[in-house]
């Protein structure tokens, strides 16, 4: 189990910046996608403030974010790397799962990636993450780089939408077909 107030704030740059884009899809009636909240147990509470000092995770999680567009039902997980590679183990056992039985339900599941340090964000669609999880399952590298990831799924921004996914989903969706 790991604690509130050390990894549970990891992300939240780029979730902010996809909470703000889901609100313009909302808002344009585009998409409605929800931040899922993972439920805690508060272990510590400052009694001057009110504010929790220390929690537990009480479940695993599935995705960060789960809703639809255009009425295909998507899932997704925002990640961050501050490195040229990407360790497997930012991704959960029970997520890869959710998202693989999410696809067989005819949803799409993805990853939106931010490189912190080349500031590039990018839309891994699943049969991407199951290639580079099956490839460590049977014995390969316990993580993924840069140079793996195929740069045509770059998110760009659009007017006041900052993390711009819906054509990455679009472009899933044609290959698909």
């Amino acid at each position: 189990m790991g604690t509130w107030n050390t990894r549970g704030l990891r992300g939240s740059t780029l979730e902010e910046l996809i909470n703000r884009s889901n609100e313009r899809y909302r808002s344009s009636g585009l998409a409605l996608i929800q931040k899922i909240p993972t439920p805690i147990t508060p272990i510590s509470i400052d009694k001057q403030s009110r504010h929790i000092t220390l929690a537990y995770f009480e479940q695993k999680s599935t995705v960060d974010y789960i809703g639809a567009v255009q009425g295909i039902p998507v899932c997704f997980d925002a990640k961050e790397c501050g490195a040229d590679t990407f360790p497997l183990q930012n991704i959960h056992p029970h997520q890869v799962a959710f998202m693989k039985e999410f696809e067989e339900q005819g949803g799409i599941a993805f990853i939106i990636l931010s490189y912190t340090l080349k500031n590039e964000i990018y839309y891994l669609p699943f049969d991407r993450i199951w290639d580079f999880w099956q490839r460590m399952e049977q014995g390969g590298r316990k993580s993924f780089t840069y140079e793996e990831i195929d740069k045509s799924w770059k998110i760009r921004s659009y007017r006041d939408i900052f993390v711009h996914y819906l054509e990455q989903i679009q472009k899933d969706l044609d290959r698909r077909h």
